[in-house]
């Protein structure tokens, strides 16, 4: 789709732009998503982490 709208860059950059995004804006979901998972299922960092604070 990337490619596709790159010969159309200089008349039409929303070809380009649209789709990019979308994909910027799922790659981070999925990172995010990830990261909570492992924030809510990783018991080692949990209990390294109450350790740091007292």
């Amino acid at each position: 789709m990337l490619n596709a709208g790159r010969t159309y860059f200089t008349t039409a950059p929303w070809l380009m732009l649209f789709p990019g995004l979308f994909i910027m804006i799922t790659v981070l979901a999925f990172n995010y998503f990830g990261d909570g998972l492992r924030d809510v299922l990783d018991q080692k960092m949990k209990n390294i982490e109450l350790e740091g604070r007292f």
